[in-house]
């Protein structure tokens, strides 16, 4: 991550997303429990394609999704950040579906958002991440939209454009970031 490079800690929803589900965590036999034994791979681990197959096709399963892991995605992030309080760190919490669950449940000095268009988003799942194409759009259909999410945003970042243009924008974001009350510059 750019804001990593320039400093700041960072708190990665997703990150703690995939530890939360691992053997002995939190939501590991929830998972099991509600999605059965064929999401458990040989090696105990959780199976994600097997889960998001099950998770993107309905609603309601989706939702037990979250109601499972959100939770315990939370309590994390909350210990990781309370940990950074009495630092000078600028601390940066990655929320992938912040518009979904709220900003105001993390006490944020700021809201960044970076956002590129639906095609875009899709053609990067499909390419970075090896999903199928309905795959792909089945998830970004199950977020919020990208009108939704900017109107949450202090600061957009065009994610559109050239890897350049890319950097330009997170160095005008530290910037911001800078000024925000509770750094000292």
């Amino acid at each position: 991550m750019m804001l990593a490079e320039r400093g700041a800690v960072v708190v990665d929803a997703d990150q703690i997303a995939r530890e939360v589900v691992e053997p002995g965590g939190p939501a590991y036999q929830p998972m099991i429990d509600r999605f059965g034994a064929e999401i458990v791979r040989p090696d105990k681990t959780l199976d994600r394609a097997a889960i998001a197959a099950q998770a993107f096709a309905g609603a309601d399963a989706l939702a037990d999704l979250n109601a499972i892991t959100h939770p315990a995605i939370r309590t994390v992030m909350a210990e990781r950040i309370a940990a950074q309080a009495n630092t000078d760190n600028v601390v940066v919490v990655d929320i992938p579906l912040l518009a979904e669950g709220g900003p105001a449940a993390y006490g944020l000095s700021g809201v960044i958002v970076v956002d590129a268009p639906v095609e875009v988003a899709i053609q990067r799942l499909v390419e970075g991440r090896g999903l199928g194409e309905s795959d792909a759009r089945a998830r970004v259909a199950a977020q919020a939209s990208r009108e939704d999410r900017r109107k949450l945003a202090d600061v957009v970042i065009d994610n559109a454009g050239s890897p350049e243009d890319l950097a330009r924008q997170v160095d005008d974001v530290w910037r911001w970031i800078e000024t925000l009350p509770g750094r000292s510059g």
